[in-house]
Protein backbone atom coordinates (compact mmCIF):
# COMPACT_ATOMS: atom_id res chain seq x y z
CA UNK A 1 0.00 0.00 0.00
CA UNK A 2 2.43 2.52 0.50
CA UNK A 3 4.63 1.90 -2.89
CA UNK A 4 1.08 2.94 -3.97
CA UNK A 5 0.77 5.88 -2.32
CA UNK A 6 4.39 6.90 -3.03
CA UNK A 7 3.31 6.73 -6.60
CA UNK A 8 0.33 8.94 -6.50
CA UNK A 9 2.38 11.37 -4.39
CA UNK A 10 5.28 11.31 -7.48
CA UNK A 11 2.68 11.54 -9.78
CA UNK A 12 1.36 14.41 -8.17
CA UNK A 13 4.43 16.32 -8.29
CA UNK A 14 5.21 15.59 -11.46
CA UNK A 15 1.65 17.33 -12.38
CA UNK A 16 2.71 19.97 -10.50
CA UNK A 17 6.21 20.69 -11.51
CA UNK A 18 4.28 21.00 -15.26
CA UNK A 19 1.50 22.83 -13.75
CA UNK A 20 4.07 25.93 -12.32
CA UNK A 21 6.94 25.61 -15.29
CA UNK A 22 3.49 26.58 -17.95
CA UNK A 23 2.62 29.02 -15.30
CA UNK A 24 6.03 30.33 -15.43
CA UNK A 25 5.80 30.39 -19.68
CA UNK A 26 2.74 31.79 -19.81
CA UNK A 27 3.78 35.31 -17.72
CA UNK A 28 6.84 35.29 -19.56
CA UNK A 29 4.90 35.19 -22.98
CA UNK A 30 2.15 37.80 -21.98
CA UNK A 31 4.86 40.85 -23.05
CA UNK A 32 4.99 39.60 -26.58
CA UNK A 33 1.66 38.22 -26.45
CA UNK A 34 0.38 42.04 -25.54
CA UNK A 35 2.46 43.15 -27.96
CA UNK A 36 1.07 41.24 -31.09
CA UNK A 37 -2.95 42.07 -29.54
CA UNK A 38 -1.98 45.46 -29.75
CA UNK A 39 -0.91 45.06 -32.83
CA UNK A 40 -3.98 43.36 -34.30
CA UNK A 41 -6.21 46.19 -32.96
CA UNK A 42 -4.59 49.27 -33.38
CA UNK A 43 -4.67 49.93 -29.61
CA UNK A 44 -1.67 51.10 -27.46
CA UNK A 45 0.14 53.09 -29.82
CA UNK A 46 3.68 54.15 -28.72
CA UNK A 47 5.20 56.93 -29.85
CA UNK A 48 8.77 57.13 -29.89
CA UNK A 49 10.02 58.72 -26.56
CA UNK A 50 12.94 60.66 -28.03
CA UNK A 51 13.01 64.02 -30.59
CA UNK A 52 13.31 63.23 -33.97
CA UNK A 53 15.44 65.56 -36.18
CA UNK A 54 13.61 67.73 -37.92
CA UNK A 55 13.88 66.43 -41.91
CA UNK A 56 12.09 68.01 -44.55
CA UNK A 57 9.37 66.05 -46.35
CA UNK A 58 7.93 66.76 -49.44
CA UNK A 59 4.54 67.89 -48.95
CA UNK A 60 1.73 65.86 -49.79
CA UNK A 61 -1.41 68.63 -50.46
CA UNK A 62 -3.41 66.48 -52.26
CA UNK A 63 -4.19 64.39 -48.64
CA UNK A 64 -5.37 65.35 -45.54
CA UNK A 65 -5.39 63.85 -41.89
CA UNK A 66 -7.75 64.07 -39.29
CA UNK A 67 -5.31 64.08 -36.34
CA UNK A 68 -7.53 64.60 -32.91
CA UNK A 69 -6.05 65.09 -29.40
CA UNK A 70 -6.78 64.05 -26.47
CA UNK A 71 -5.86 64.44 -22.98
CA UNK A 72 -6.68 62.43 -19.54
CA UNK A 73 -5.34 62.50 -16.00
CA UNK A 74 -4.37 59.46 -13.88
CA UNK A 75 -6.93 59.81 -10.89
CA UNK A 76 -3.54 59.85 -8.83
CA UNK A 77 -2.67 63.47 -10.69
CA UNK A 78 -3.96 66.69 -9.07
CA UNK A 79 -3.77 68.43 -12.40
CA UNK A 80 -5.66 70.87 -14.79
CA UNK A 81 -4.78 69.32 -18.57
CA UNK A 82 -5.57 70.52 -21.58
CA UNK A 83 -4.85 70.74 -25.62
CA UNK A 84 -5.76 74.41 -27.00
CA UNK A 85 -6.63 72.78 -30.13
CA UNK A 86 -8.87 69.46 -30.21
CA UNK A 87 -8.68 69.02 -33.84
CA UNK A 88 -6.96 69.66 -36.77
CA UNK A 89 -6.34 69.08 -40.50
CA UNK A 90 -2.96 68.31 -41.27
CA UNK A 91 -1.07 67.72 -44.57
CA UNK A 92 1.83 64.74 -44.57
CA UNK A 93 4.84 66.03 -45.24
CA UNK A 94 4.14 69.51 -43.07
CA UNK A 95 5.32 70.49 -39.49
CA UNK A 96 2.70 71.60 -37.04
CA UNK A 97 2.99 73.12 -33.61
CA UNK A 98 0.34 72.21 -30.96
CA UNK A 99 0.01 73.66 -27.50
CA UNK A 100 -0.67 71.96 -24.24
CA UNK A 101 -1.57 73.34 -20.88
CA UNK A 102 -0.69 71.81 -17.81
CA UNK A 103 -1.21 73.07 -14.34
CA UNK A 104 -0.55 72.05 -10.72
CA UNK A 105 -3.95 72.48 -9.05
CA UNK A 106 -2.21 72.09 -5.03
CA UNK A 107 0.42 73.88 -2.95
CA UNK A 108 3.02 71.71 -3.32
CA UNK A 109 5.58 70.96 -5.82
CA UNK A 110 4.60 68.22 -7.72
CA UNK A 111 6.92 66.22 -10.91
CA UNK A 112 4.51 64.72 -13.60
CA UNK A 113 5.09 62.94 -16.69
CA UNK A 114 2.99 62.65 -20.17
CA UNK A 115 2.36 59.22 -21.14
CA UNK A 116 1.57 59.43 -25.16
CA UNK A 117 -0.02 57.00 -27.24
CA UNK A 118 -1.62 57.15 -30.76
CA UNK A 119 -4.50 55.26 -32.41
CA UNK A 120 -4.53 53.57 -34.66
CA UNK A 121 -1.21 51.76 -33.34
CA UNK A 122 0.34 51.01 -36.60
CA UNK A 123 0.33 54.78 -37.44
CA UNK A 124 2.60 55.67 -34.57
CA UNK A 125 5.84 54.81 -36.66
CA UNK A 126 4.45 57.71 -39.27
CA UNK A 127 4.02 60.14 -36.12
CA UNK A 128 7.16 62.52 -35.83
CA UNK A 129 7.89 64.70 -33.08
CA UNK A 130 10.73 67.01 -33.04
CA UNK A 131 9.34 68.58 -29.72
CA UNK A 132 7.51 67.24 -26.88
CA UNK A 133 6.72 68.03 -23.03
CA UNK A 134 6.49 63.94 -23.10
CA UNK A 135 9.90 63.38 -23.37
CA UNK A 136 11.21 63.99 -19.77
CA UNK A 137 9.75 64.81 -16.60
CA UNK A 138 7.62 68.45 -16.18
CA UNK A 139 8.05 70.02 -12.94
CA UNK A 140 5.67 72.34 -11.76
CA UNK A 141 5.82 74.39 -8.35
CA UNK A 142 2.83 75.34 -6.55
CA UNK A 143 -0.03 76.21 -8.74
CA UNK A 144 1.60 77.05 -11.73
CA UNK A 145 0.78 76.36 -15.38
CA UNK A 146 3.19 75.98 -18.52
CA UNK A 147 2.03 76.07 -21.58
CA UNK A 148 4.19 73.24 -23.56
CA UNK A 149 4.27 72.92 -27.03
CA UNK A 150 4.31 69.63 -29.04
CA UNK A 151 5.83 69.91 -32.86
CA UNK A 152 5.44 67.27 -35.25
CA UNK A 153 4.91 65.97 -39.09
CA UNK A 154 2.63 63.08 -40.53
CA UNK A 155 5.69 60.96 -42.35
CA UNK A 156 4.56 60.70 -46.41
CA UNK A 157 4.58 56.99 -46.34
CA UNK A 158 1.93 57.02 -43.69
CA UNK A 159 -0.98 54.60 -45.56
CA UNK A 160 -3.84 55.86 -47.80
CA UNK A 161 -6.14 54.21 -45.53
CA UNK A 162 -5.07 56.06 -42.39
CA UNK A 163 -7.55 59.36 -42.54
CA UNK A 164 -7.71 59.88 -38.54
CA UNK A 165 -5.07 59.22 -36.39
CA UNK A 166 -5.99 60.32 -32.13
CA UNK A 167 -2.41 61.55 -30.71
CA UNK A 168 -3.87 60.90 -26.44
CA UNK A 169 -1.51 61.86 -23.39
CA UNK A 170 -2.23 60.85 -19.69
CA UNK A 171 -0.27 62.69 -17.32
CA UNK A 172 1.19 61.36 -14.18
CA UNK A 173 2.20 62.17 -10.83
CA UNK A 174 5.52 61.00 -10.12
CA UNK A 175 6.39 63.08 -7.22
CA UNK A 176 6.62 60.19 -5.07
CA UNK A 177 8.28 58.16 -7.21
CA UNK A 178 11.21 60.80 -7.99
CA UNK A 179 11.92 62.33 -4.92
CA UNK A 180 12.44 58.20 -3.75
CA UNK A 181 15.27 58.14 -6.51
Amino acid sequence: MSNELEREHAKLVRKLFFVVIAMFGFGYALVPIYDVFCDITGLNGKTAQVAVVETKYEIDKTREITLEFVTSLNKSAPMLFFTETKKMKVHPGQYYTVNFYAENKTNKAMIARAIPSITPGPAAEYFKKTECFCFTEQTFEPKQGKTMPVRFVIDPDLPARYKTITLAYTFFDNTKISVKQ
